[in-house]
């Protein structure tokens, strides 16, 4: 069956859902603060033990995507993320959710074939571009004299 692009558009929008923004918005934003509460709660916590907030915020990090790792493995920040919607997305959490599912997807095809190869696809090309872009900003910065 072959469809004209109009015919495409016309097929795909009758079978696709129609997006609740009044549901879905409220509830990234209240999960993606909730995990920020978390966070800025794990700062305070280490800075009270005599951390510097330097110390205290990479310490924050560490634990974020400690518990991001481990709650994916238990298929339980799936199952958040189902019903949170980008609001699970809060980079460093998010992050760590998109290099630990394809290490659990692929860890039957072995640790180098698939865990090895794999567990970079999806954040992958975030830290590719990432790396770029912080290069190619350092430079401007350093041609331009406000490093």
């Amino acid at each position: 069956m072959k469809l004209t692009e109009k015919e495409y558009g016309v097929l795909a929008k009758k079978r696709s859902p129609n997006s609740r923004l009044y549901k879905t918005v409220p509830v990234a934003f209240a999960v993606g603060g909730a995990i920020c509460v978390i966070g800025q709660f794990l700062t305070e916590l280490y800075k009270s033990t005599g951390l510097d907030v330097s110390a205290a915020g990479t310490l924050t990090s560490v634990t974020l995507v400690f518990m991001s790792a481990v709650l994916t493995g238990f298929g339980l920040y799936d199952k958040l993320a189902k019903h949170a919607g980008a609001g699970t997305l809060v980079p460093i959490t998010g992050f760590a959710n998109a290099v630990v599912s394809p290490a659990l997807e692929f860890k039957t095809e072995g640790y180098v074939l698939g865990v090895g190869a794999k567990i970079f696809i999806i954040a992958g090309p975030v830290i590719v571009y990432g790396l770029a872009a912080s290069a190619f900003y350092g430079l401007l910065l350093f041609i331009f004299g406000q490093a």
